[in-house]
């Protein structure tokens, strides 16, 4: 054989020789997500799994995510194929679509909360149900434009609660064609809130509202804390039977952690389990954003309509802030109320850190905190609503 045509064919058994043009604008978006992960740190637990994801989802024939025996995609059936023949990405990717891992994410969640500042105010699940806004002023932009049936709009509206395992959760149950973009856009707008949120925060607040200081909430006691899961259990699943999943789990993981007798259940649940799940949750979403099904027109608007939903959620949150600032005559930060959208505790920090370049003596995590935990409750009980109104 001529040296030429053995090179040749070398050359054709390579991915270079298949790469699509999708593919490369993916794998151009996987560097720059790995960018903001690692140079710039935007939340590097998710954004570095789902941009490695990403990565390993547009090389060419690698087949990480192939479904040939249709375990979960049957426009790709290949006689005679076995599930063990399917990708190992899609194999993992089987405890998103079930839905599994967004359910063992909010134990972890759970045993990770401390519910104190929202207890300790109240008035903080108002500005937890404020950030919720984008959710509902998307759903209705999605049925306005004719391309999205009510429970497609549903499920892309809830990607405005900058929840991931909620967005998940919801799309598999109202719309599962539609999980991968969803998914992939819940989780990249959750990494990417330090960059996406202080513009907004500061559009919305003057210098004098972010210099506020906040005092000190009242000490919680340790009766208060092991009552508030188990009623807010029976509370939110007798109103709204679908956010039991979301609900229980979220709640049973801060059962663990505040009863003081399940010390070891409680480090699993949010040090090992949760970390686990993190990695293979955040890696198979990653890996749903192939090229040539991902870069379609109604995959960017669904994109769009999370983005849009997102600011409008944090845009619900700080107009609510800014109204209890004045009701209390100054004293509640507005900074506070953008924390209301449900990304623990990463919205948390954004407050604080916004408000501390006004004053590097005001710290507003603790109170920024209590919105916060108030819109994990939020977005699970808005996602229960839109299945029980569309998913039945």
């Amino acid at each position: 054989m001529h040296i030429f045509e053995i090179l040749g064919n070398l050359w054709i058994s390579t991915g270079f020789a298949s790469l699509t043009w999708q593919e490369g604008v993916m794998l151009l978006v996987s560097f720059v997500f790995l960018f903001l992960a690692i140079a710039k740190k935007f939340e590097p637990l998710l954004l570095l799994p789902i941009a490695f994801g990403i990565l390993l989802a547009n090389l060419p024939g690698a087949g990480l995510m192939a479904d040939p025996a249709g375990l979960m995609d049957t426009s790709n059936l290949v006689e005679g194929a076995h599930w063990y023949n399917s990708g190992v990405l899609r194999m993992i990717y089987a405890g998103v679509k079930s839905s599994v891992f967004p359910c063992l994410i909010f134990l972890g969640i759970g045993a990770m909360t401390d519910f104190g500042p929202l207890i300790a105010r109240p008035s903080s699940l108002l500005m937890g149900a404020a950030a919720q806004l984008g959710i509902y002023v998307a759903f209705t932009f999605a049925v306005s434009t004719g391309k999205f049936s009510a429970q497609e709009a549903a499920a892309i509206g809830i990607i405005g609660g900058a929840d991931g395992p909620t967005a998940i959760y919801s799309a598999s149950k109202l719309a599962p064609h539609l999980l991968a973009p969803i998914a992939l856009a819940a989780y990249s707008y959750m990494a990417l809130i330090p960059l996406i949120q202080p513009p907004i925060m500061k559009a919305l607040t003057t210098k004098k509202e972010r210099k506020i200081k906040m005092k000190q909430v009242r000490e919680v006691s340790k009766t208060e804390k092991i009552i508030f899961p188990i009623a807010v259990t029976v509370l939110c699943v007798f109103l709204i039977p679908d956010t039991a999943p979301l609900i229980g789990m979220l709640m049973l993981g801060n059962l663990f952690k505040e009863s003081g007798v399940t010390e070891r259940l409680s480090d699993t649940a949010q040090n090992a389990l949760c970390n686990i799940v993190t990695i293979m949750l955040g890696l198979t979403v990653g890996a749903t954003a192939n090229g040539k099904e991902f870069l379609q027109l109604k995959t960017i608007l669904i994109v769009m309509l999370g983005l849009f939903a997102f600011c409008f959620s944090t845009i619900g949150g700080l107009l609510l802030g800014k109204l209890m600032c004045k009701l209390s005559g100054g004293k509640i930060n507005p900074l506070i109320g953008s924390a209301g959208v449900s990304a623990v505790p990463m919205a948390a920090r954004v407050s604080q850190t916004v408000g501390a370049k006004e004053d590097p003596t005001n710290f507003l995590l603790m109170h920024a905190m209590g919105p916060n935990v108030a819109g994990v409750i939020g977005s699970a009980i808005a996602a229960g609503f839109c299945l029980m109104m569309f998913g039945h």
